[in-house]
């Protein structure tokens, strides 16, 4: 059996250059980080580390995450110019490399700030634009982006993950994954669900107010 599950991880996505795992995933990494953050930020801190810690200038790997940051496509003419684009709209950009061990080279840690708020995102870049999400605000977690994503941060306590997913249920929404990472027992965990299609604005707002529901999320596909 083929070790790729479609014919785009083989020739990847329409793109700005020069490299599918290091621009188009950048890219798709950075769109990520600030969909989670949910406005503009002020300030980026993007942290590279394996492969990307020692190609990201000459491959434009900062330049990709940065335009993924701005909400640029992969394909956006833009892209090149994304630290004027940055400056234009005021996001102050931090570049760190971290000689840290990771389990996968091509590792982006992507950290978003704005007056109160903080998001951190790291992501890898598993070629053909493909990435996955293996870490939010200290969680581990497992997005791979090519479904839609409700971030669930709760209290860890009885009946919370029973609540999110009969009212998902009620809506006749399909989960296609879910999981639950906490950091200690009886503190904020985070839900995460996949589903088959995006959930709508009204449903979201419903979740927000079941107890013990500190924030929610969509990550769109």
């Amino acid at each position: 059996m083929s070790k790729y599950r479609s014919i785009f991880e083989i020739i990847g996505p329409v793109m700005v250059g020069p490299s599918s795992s290091h621009t188009a995933g950048a890219v798709r990494i950075g769109q990520i980080a600030r969909n989670v953050y949910g406005k503009n930020p002020a300030k980026a801190i993007i942290t590279f580390y394996g492969s990307f810690a020692h190609t990201y200038s000459g491959h434009g790997t900062d330049v990709a995450i940065i335009a993924g940051i701005m909400k640029m496509e992969t394909f956006d003419p833009r892209i090149p110019t994304a630290y004027l684009e940055a400056e234009k709209a005021g996001l102050a950009i931090e570049i760190k490399v971290s000689s840290e061990s990771v389990n996968f080279p091509n590792t982006a840690k992507v950290e978003l700030f704005g007056d109160k708020d903080y998001v951190s995102v790291v992501g890898i870049s598993i070629g053909g634009g493909i990435v996955q999400i293996i870490n939010i605000n200290g969680f581990d977690c497992h997005i791979t982006g090519e479904n839609p994503a409700v971030l669930v941060f709760h209290k860890d306590v009885k009946g919370r993950i029973a609540a999110v997913t009969n009212l998902i249920a009620k809506h006749e929404i399909n989960v296609s994954h879910l999981e639950v990472s906490r950091h200690q027992k009886g503190e904020i965990a985070l839900m995460i669900l996949q589903t088959d299609e995006h959930v709508a604005k009204h449903i979201l707002k419903e979740m927000r107010k079941i107890k013990d529901i500190t924030r929610v999320i969509q990550v769109k596909a």
